[in-house]
């Protein structure tokens, strides 16, 4: 496999309670896709599947080893994926609100960087 970088997005995600890094991913993830919109793949390349992009995941924050990386996962409708999770994001002292499920008054912030490359021995230029 030959691949190319196509685009790369970025994204913020924050949990203000409940202190779930894996919802803050999944936001992170959420809002890198949320800005655009791949129509070159569709347009400019004959691509037939839009399973056949390759998506790479890379989320930085708070307590890596907590991020489910399934669930963030699910936030991609398309293509072939891959997830890294490392250390990063930042924590911020809020407010401890019970009602709202909050363990602490940790704020949670991640950080997503979505990569999406292509097959180039696969694909085709439209003309």
């Amino acid at each position: 496999m030959k691949k190319k970088r196509f685009i790369i997005e970025i994204g913020t995600g924050v949990e203000q309670h409940g202190q779930d890094v894996t919802k803050a991913a999944a936001k992170a993830v959420k809002d890198a896709i949320g800005r655009v919109s791949l129509v070159g793949l569709l347009e400019m390349v004959a691509l037939k599947d839009l399973n056949e992009m390759l998506v790479e995941v890379l989320i930085a924050c708070p307590r890596p080893e907590e991020v489910d990386t399934g669930v963030v996962l699910q936030a991609l409708p398309f293509g072939q994926k891959e997830i890294e999770v490392v250390e990063g994001g930042m924590l911020v002292h809020g407010h401890d609100i019970r009602e709202l499920e909050d363990k602490s008054d940790e704020i949670i912030i991640a950080n997503a960087a979505i990569t999406v490359s292509l097959d180039v021995e696969k694909i085709k230029l439209r003309g």
